[in-house]
């Protein structure tokens, strides 16, 4: 069966080997065993229950927390040629009874249910009328309450599992789960801990960092100045920070999207589609954004307040760079968040959880004044030893020098006292660079020793210098409604010649991607067939599969196969239109060289026929099998089995056309291509009846070609 789901993960997929647990995960449940797959965030989860459910007879429940991530799954499932469907508030009552009399008709290969679905006793015995080989469940952590996002409605699970006839193995999957999360997820779904699948908590793709004693908008805008042409989520605390950031942001000029809680349904939904389908390119959102979002050319995730907790943070930040891509993930870190963290935990959480909530949140302020690597102190946390620093995130790659400010921050600290320790930032920043300002003059403090002491910078920069004294704990912030600053122990030993204050240089920002027009070309054609398709761009290729069709340019329908991510689904749909834009850019520019050598392409597509794998398909051609019976006997898909004789017809064997492209679809689909052209699959399957599959039509094209048959 193993050898089956590597043929299923080429064909429907474009892949040519397993990633890192995948295959492992795969086996014991084709073998039987209920498994925990443990993988972070863009590490392939999905295809562990995917490439099962191909293989196995029956329909695959995947237990699933949100409708966007249903909606996007389904929609990349049946672009892959597969039969899937979902089961959600979103449905009408009459979408509910036909895709439920549709499941019992054996139509699907997966089906997607709400979690909260399960509390119904007619939906799981509706349930109990299918052949259920295989339930996966997607973010498993929210079983457990020790998990950061605990779901009541998850624990009915296991209920609806003892309850299906069959005995459906079950499959937990999740990005982050510390140990006493996956103890929490075996017990109640009845998984040995030995078929426990991590494939660690590293993310090779992903940089770290954290900016702190910055001010963060300026930092903000230079970013998104430069990455303009990326997709990236900034995340707030809170629904008036998104707000405020929002329209900021829209004021600059940049296309911005913002999600948040308390924003009606339709205004969350159309913002979230105008991201997914890249109209923008900047979300700004509270954490009640991104669980379910699949896409996944999304190359940072900025926080711009402190996350809560640590699987909070890493599972948003791993939001970024699911294709594989290198991506950024940014914390721009200022103290006050920490309060407004520890409010948030103290008006949401039951007394019993708030200690250990508070515990957590510590760890993420220690995260962010660590000098140790960022990488290694994260997967620490999830439990897993990480032998040597990543070598690429903000701590490993710091080469800025640093200045001594021991002097400059005695003067603050100075002021502070001065000043009675009962004002802010700004009005410090103020007297220290020798404000006029009538308030200043009210209260008497240009008569201070420490007033215009620094009037040589701006008060920008010397807020900024406030806040950074701030981050190494020297000074600190009692939150109210007018948030004020004083000076701590460790800024007293300052200010006494006791300890010395060294300061980096800012943090620059960069560019995440370098530019290529060849894939400027490949996005925008992505685009225009997503919109015509009504499905966001990741979901017809993803960047990193655009990143392949650049190196290799291929120029052949066989060339493009063996683009990563390239199946014979996705070959149908889109190859002409991709090859046809490679190929007028090759035209254009000759200096341009390919990746594709000759022995690799010669190597690759003999590896892709297996061994003249066609000449066993017309074997059984010349016994008078159809098509379908073909890939029913060979385990293959119907796709491969009618390119399988196109190669054989362009060998000058003796095919049957009767069996691939019956008389009564020869006159209909003549008239499609007169009306639509022969150049694109897709027009022409629109004007053809259903029963016409792409295979037949690129048959028929074929015969007309070379005058087969006539």
């Amino acid at each position: 069966m193993i050898q089956r789901a590597r043929e299923f993960l080429q064909s429907h997929f474009g892949y040519d080997s397993f990633r890192s647990g995948q295959e492992q995960a795969i086996g014991q449940v084709l073998s039987g065993e209920n498994t925990i797959c443990v993988m972070p965030t863009g590490g392939g989860k999905s295809i562990c229950y995917q490439i099962p459910a191909l293989v196995l007879q029956g329909t695959t429940i995947v237990v699933s927390p949100l409708i966007s991530l249903m909606k996007d799954q389904v929609d990349t499932l049946l672009e892959a040629g597969i039969q899937a469907a979902y089961i959600n508030s979103s449905l009408s009552n009459a979408a509910f009874r036909e895709t439920m009399n549709a499941a019992r008709n054996g139509e699907y290969k997966l089906l997607y249910i709400a979690p909260e679905r399960l509390e119904s006793q007619s939906f799981v015995e509706q349930l109990k009328q299918l052949q259920i080989p295989l339930i996966a469940v997607d973010e498993a952590h929210c079983i457990s309450q020790w998990g950061h996002d605990f779901r009541p409605s998850y624990r009915h699970i296991q209920r609806m599992a003892d309850m299906l006839p069959g005995n459906p193995v079950v499959l937990a999957l999740t990005a982050t789960a510390t140990p006493n999360v996956r103890e929490d997820i075996c017990r109640l779904l009845s998984i040995d801990e030995e078929n426990t699948v991590i494939t660690g908590f590293e993310r090779k793709n992903l940089s770290f960092s954290v900016i702190q004693g910055q001010d963060r908008n300026s930092f903000l805008k230079e970013y998104l100045k430069k990455n303009e042409k990326e997709a990236g989520i900034i995340y707030a605390a809170t629904r008036k920070t998104v707000d405020q950031l929002y329209e900021r942001l829209k004021k600059n000029g940049v296309d911005v999207a913002r999600y948040h809680a308390g924003m009606s349904d339709v205004e969350r939904n159309a913002e979230q589609e105008r991201f997914l389908t890249d109209e923008v390119a900047v979300m700004v959102a509270t954490n009640a954004f991104g669980m379910g979002i699949d896409k996944s050319n999304i190359r940072y995730v900025i926080h711009y307040q402190l996350p809560k907790n640590m699987e909070s943070y890493y599972q948003e930040a791993g939001r970024a760079g699911r294709d594989g891509l290198d991506s950024e993930c940014v914390v721009l870190y200022s103290s006050q968040d920490v309060q407004t963290q520890r409010f948030l935990i103290d008006q949401t959480l039951e007394r019993d959880r708030i200690p250990q909530e508070l515990d957590k949140l510590q760890l993420m302020v220690d995260y962010c004044h660590t000098e140790k690597c960022l990488q290694q102190f994260i997967v620490a946390y999830f439990g897993e030893e990480y032998p040597k620093p990543c070598g690429r995130c903000g701590n490993c790659t710091d080469s800025r020098e640093s200045v001594d400010t021991t002097k400059e921050a005695q003067m603050v600290l100075s002021c502070v006292i001065r000043m009675g320790q009962r004002f802010g930032k700004a009005i410090t920043a103020q007297v220290l660079t020798g404000s006029k300002n009538k308030k200043i003059q009210d209260f008497g403090f240009e008569q201070l020793s420490t007033y215009g002491i620094l009037k040589h910078q701006s008060a920008k920069d010397v807020t900024n210098f406030i806040e950074f004294l701030i981050s190494q704990e020297l000074i600190g912030v009692e939150q109210k409604q007018y948030p004020t600053i004083f000076v701590t122990e460790n800024g007293k030993n300052v200010l006494l010649g006791k300890e010395t204050v060294k300061r980096k240089e800012a943090v620059r920002t960069k560019k995440i991607a370098r530019e290529d027009p060849l894939f400027e070309e490949l996005r925008s054609l992505r685009k225009e067939l997503a919109d015509e398709a009504g499905v966001p761009p990741f979901v017809i290729f993803s960047d990193k599969t655009l990143q392949d069709m650049c190196a290799k340019m291929p120029q052949t329908e066989e060339e493009f196969l063996l683009v990563s991510g390239v199946g014979q689904s996705k070959l149908e749909k889109y190859g002409d239109s991709f090859l046809r834009a490679i190929q007028t850019f090759s035209a254009d520019h000759p200096e341009r060289e390919r990746d594709v050598k000759a022995t690799y392409v010669t190597k690759a597509l003999k590896k892709k026929t297996v061994n003249g794998s066609h000449l066993e398909t017309f074997d059984l051609h010349q016994s008078g099998l159809t098509a379908d019976e073909i890939a029913v006997d060979r385990e293959l898909t119907v796709s491969t089995v009618e390119n399988h004789l196109i190669q054989c017809m362009n060998e000058g064997l003796a095919v049957d056309l009767n069996l691939i492209v019956p008389e009564q679809y020869r006159e209909p689909l003549e008239k499609a291509i007169e009306e639509a052209g022969a150049e694109r699959l897709k027009p022409i399957k629109e004007l053809v009846p259903d029963d016409v599959t792409y295979g037949m039509i690129k048959v028929f094209l074929e015969m007309r070609k070379v005058g087969y048959g006539r």
